[in-house]
């Protein structure tokens, strides 16, 4: 795991496949997504506070799959898409991607990803609630990579957390393995709306400055 520290407050954790992030407030830590299963005790190196909530983008095992062991010890309030709650909790399972033609020969190239174990969701979250950190986080669904994916967005420091709605490997672009292209073009869209300085990914590099340009370019490379 490489540790980058994006903005003050905010810690990208790299893994092998994809990251999670780290939100420091002076009374403890909100940690968005977790990686794969067996993530947990390298996150746990760089708790220097209090784990207060996690919140989980979607239910895709790179970002849920240490979700349970870390709320199990350190007590924190997990956070989740009412859609996606189903699915993390192990009640229901998740639906595939519809694959572009492009994506094909990538995502058979990936190795597969060790199942996430269930998770508790003490907060089911809407379109629109906010979130006590960062000075107050915007709940933004962000439906198309899966139902219940969600942004959140801090307009106090201008942070987005992205999740899968858009990666930056090489250049911002609109997320892969989506299970409704139509609606991801239009949450990357609304996305691009947003007044953020910094945003940050499931999978490419953190944007430090200029974020909304960024955003806007890929939106206008993506066609509804």
């Amino acid at each position: 795991m490489n540790v980058i520290e994006v903005v003050p407050r905010l810690r990208m954790l790299r893994f092998p496949v994809g990251a999670a992030y780290l939100w420091r407030d002076d009374d403890g830590l909100t940690l968005i997504d977790t990686g794969t299963l067996g993530c947990a005790a390298k996150i746990e190196e760089v708790l220097d506070g209090v784990l207060r909530r996690i919140v989980l983008t979607h239910w895709h095992e790179d970002h849920t799959g240490s979700a349970a062991e870390l709320a199990a010890r350190h007590g924190a309030e997990v956070v989740a898409h009412r859609l996606e709650a189903p699915v993390i909790q192990g009640q229901a399972a998740g639906a595939p991607p519809v694959l572009e033609e492009f994506e094909v020969p990538i995502r058979a190239a990936l190795p597969p990803l060790p199942p996430a174990p269930p998770c508790r969701v003490d907060r089911e979250v809407e379109d629109g609630d906010v979130l006590e950190f960062g000075g107050g986080a915007v709940v933004v669904a962000v439906p198309g990579h899966t139902d219940g994916s969600i942004a959140l967005h801090l307009p106090g420091p201008r942070v987005l957390f992205a999740g899968d709605a858009v990666a930056n490997v090489g250049q911002t672009m609109l997320g892969v393995f989506n299970t409704d292209r139509a609606r991801a073009v239009k949450s990357l869209h609304r996305l691009a709306q947003l007044e953020v300085d910094t945003a940050v990914f499931g999978h490419g590099d953190p944007i430090s400055h200029g974020a909304t340009a960024a955003l806007q370019t890929a939106a206008t490379a993506s066609a509804v």
